[in-house]
């Protein structure tokens, strides 16, 4: 019989081999053990696979979804949590580091990890500088499932503090649906005149549903770099692209 602790041969992997050589269990099972991972947090991990879909559902779960799972308390539903959120936040920052946007699709994929766990509708405002790299995205409101109230003050606020030449205004749509609203529209003229008043360029306003997005700059056929492709107003206005973050 092996003198070894549970757990420990998990261990010994990981330091020969790497965490990559570990298996999505046995990771969950090292991040929601206090001590050494054992049986009793293996099963744990194993219901919390099977109940909500695989590691998928387990990401995009929120913390109600989590507590309904028998033996995982409010510590490691908060755990699981952060966890999940610091890989997406350091994917995203690495990707997002004075990377050069050259149309709508690029933007929308760039904010598809911050809108896509969303169950409200939040507005984002990338700024960016004369060459289109983008030099922030930040978070101006979050609303409810029909809307989230902006204001043009917290639009251009940061931009303008990052001293910006430009932004990509875009929001969400928790239905899935793509297709803007008459306020959305509304919208959109008033951050373009207050923009012109500023000196910071609205290129455009996107709305992102769940795989797919309406760019405001394509229906107006104004796509906001040269490298961009026309759209034709009648057909694609509503992108059908699915827009996911590169691997």
């Amino acid at each position: 019989m092996s003198s070894r602790e549970p757990g420990s041969d998990t261990e010994h992997r990981l330091q020969c081999f790497g965490v990559e050589h570990l298996s999505d269990l046995e990771c969950l099972s090292l991040l929601l053990s206090t001590r050494r991972p054992g049986a009793s947090v293996s099963r744990l991990c194993e219901r919390l696979i099977e109940r909500l879909g695989g590691l998928g559902g387990l990401e995009a779960a929120s913390y109600s979804e989590l507590r309904t799972v028998p033996g995982l308390g409010a510590a490691r539903a908060m755990r699981l949590l952060s966890a999940f959120d610091l890989s997406r936040r350091t994917l995203h920052s690495k990707w997002l580091d004075g990377r050069l946007v050259s149309g709508p699709a690029e933007v929308a994929q760039l904010l598809r990890a911050r809108t896509r766990r969303l169950r409200r509708e939040s507005f984002q405002v990338v700024a960016l500088d004369a060459r289109h790299r983008v030099r922030g995205v930040h978070t101006v409101s979050i609303g409810h499932l029909s809307g989230a109230p902006v204001h043009p003050r917290e639009v251009f606020l940061e931009a303008i503090e990052r001293r910006a030449h430009a932004v990509v205004v875009a929001h969400n749509h928790p239905s899935g649906d793509p297709t803007p609203s008459l306020e959305d529209r509304r919208v959109t003229d008033r951050l373009r005149e207050v923009g012109e008043l500023l000196g910071v360029e609205v290129l455009d306003h996107l709305v992102l549903g769940r795989s797919s997005f309406y760019s405001f700059a394509e229906e107006a056929e104004r796509p906001f770099s040269p490298a961009s492709s026309r759209a034709h107003p009648t057909s694609a206005a509503v992108s059908t692209r699915s827009v996911r973050l590169p691997s």
